[in-house]
């Protein structure tokens, strides 16, 4: 009964990070799709990021945003409002003019954190 009960929570904690697994692919494709998308994200109108067609250089180029940005939590504050951190900064305050929902928002960043 012991060794059976085990065996069902391994295959159940197994079941659960490849379903987590694939939540964190489908944010991070939905986050993609938003970045690239000239009416929404729009994140290539001012930067360079790999994949993306006419990239803009009033940005920096989105690279190495892990090591940049460990801290996630400071990315989406990036993201939602970067007044608040540069009130000088070009960079629309995304959150803030809802723009993006917290929801996209959450996507980009995880789409950015694989750059």
């Amino acid at each position: 009964m012991k060794t059976a009960l085990i065996a069902v929570l391994a295959l159940t904690d197994a079941a659960a990070i490849d379903v987590d697994a694939a939540c964190a692919q489908s944010t991070v494709a939905a986050g993609e799709t938003l970045a690239f998308d000239r009416g929404k994200g729009n994140c290539l109108t001012c930067h360079d990021i790999k994949g993306g067609d006419l990239p803009g250089t009033i940005g920096p180029a989105l690279k190495d945003i892990k090591s940049k940005y460990p801290d996630r939590n400071d990315l989406v504050a990036i993201v939602t409002d970067e007044t608040r951190r540069n009130p000088s900064t070009m960079m629309p305050p995304f959150g803030r003019n809802r723009v993006l929902t917290e929801q996209e928002i959450n996507d980009i960043v995880d789409f950015l954190q694989t750059l």
